[in-house]
């Protein structure tokens, strides 16, 4: 219980000491450019990618605990795939119990639920709780860093290289903060995560019974109307980092800054990106999975018509009062021809903005299209006498 104590008390003096006063500027828009004395920053639109703001975005810089968004990820699809529960147990080890920094001071060769680990992480950025997961997931914090190097790649991440699991200071380590937007914008996908990033305060009980106090520490999520994820980092090698993630309407703007001389500034400039991106930009529905594109004949088909619907939607980002200047081109027979299967695709939509091709997205049906047999045939043409 004195561990406990003394760590929660080094938290309230350190939060105090950086945070001294902290308060995010009200929502008051802007009209120009940020203003960002931060080493690093990007501001970008969840739904079409589309960067919005950027100072120095791509270069290679120590994040810190920002790293540790891609050991949430990874967490997050090892329990979409299956291979891992919310109440898996697991073990411990001396060198996960043994990380210094941020931790929630866990037990070496303990159990504990895979949420708890999970929610350490997030809330608290927990160094201690990160290491254990990547031991459980990969056999060991090596090799699971591996994974997160291939997860990058993957994700088309090529201004990082992660070292380690937890952001702690390493030589080799960098990213920037265009790629920690593009992490940030793949771990806000997962429903699982959004149900610890929004907690402000919680505690881990631990094997033994004793407690630790979680405080999350993204604190726009308590000051910030709309923010609901994010992670923040800090050493002295990264300065105070934060990408954060919030909503408003039918708008997702994911802020990211780096290299900020003090947690106050990396509050504040953080909060004046998403106030602009708010206040100067919006989100259009240019194609939707939801309503039909065309309805078309069938051919050879049990069904006569059939509705065409577009396999993912497409939002395009625009300056206020700006038109949209998107075109929509339809490749698609005259008729489809059964037997189809639902999600079989039968033509593209081409979006182009200006001459150029922005997307182009797979036409499908959503039912199945059974082929006409020659009863079907004769009845139909008996009905139609």
């Amino acid at each position: 219980m004195k561990r406990v104590f003394i760590s929660s008390v080094m938290f309230c003096i350190l939060a105090t000491i950086l945070c001294t006063s902290m308060q995010v500027p009200a929502t008051t828009y802007a009209t120009a450019d940020v203003d960002i004395s931060s080493k690093s920053a990007c501001l970008v639109d969840y739904a079409s990618g589309q960067v919005l703001y950027e100072k120095n975005a791509t270069e290679h810089l120590p994040v810190a605990s920002m790293v540790k968004m891609m050991t949430i990820l990874l967490t997050l699809e090892e329990l979409d795939s299956g291979n891992l529960t919310l109440d898996t147990m697991i073990t411990t080890s001396e060198n996960a119990s043994g990380m210094g920094g941020s931790q929630v001071f866990i037990d070496p060769f303990v159990e504990y639920r895979a949420e708890d680990m999970l929610k350490s992480v997030i809330m608290a950025s927990a160094n201690d709780a990160s290491v254990a997961l990547a031991e459980h997931i990969s056999g060991s914090e090596k090799a699971f860093v591996a994974k997160m190097n291939k997860r990058a790649s993957e994700l088309g991440m090529n201004d990082t290289n992660y070292s380690n699991c937890t952001g702690l200071p390493a030589p080799e380590q960098y990213s920037c903060a265009k790629d920690s937007a593009t992490v940030l914008k793949a771990v806000t996908g997962h429903e699982t995560y959004h149900k610890y990033s929004t907690i402000w305060m919680d505690e881990l009980t631990h094997p033994s019974g004793r407690k630790t106090e979680l405080v999350n520490t993204n604190r726009l999520i308590r000051y910030y109307d709309g923010c609901d994820g994010g992670k923040t980092g800090s050493t002295n090698e990264a300065g105070c980092c934060l990408s954060a993630s919030a909503k408003r309407n039918n708008m997702r703007l994911i802020s990211v800054i780096v290299g900020a001389p003090n947690s106050q500034t990396r509050f504040n400039e953080c909060s004046s990106l998403f106030n602009y991106g708010f206040a100067n930009f919006e989100n259009r529905d240019i194609v939707d999975t939801e309503n039909a594109i065309k309805n078309l004949p069938v051919s050879k088909g049990k069904q006569e018509n059939v509705d065409i619907y577009a396999k993912e939607s497409f939002s395009a980002v625009i300056k206020k009062g700006e038109e949209a200047n998107y075109e929509t081109t339809f490749v698609l027979p005259e008729a489809v021809k059964a037997p189809l299967k639902a999600n079989d695709s039968v033509g593209k939509v081409i979006i182009s903005r200006d001459g150029n091709v922005v997307k182009e997205i797979e036409l499908i049906v959503k039912v199945d299209l059974e082929k006409l047999s020659y009863k079907d045939c004769i009845d139909r043409i008996i009905s139609k006498w």
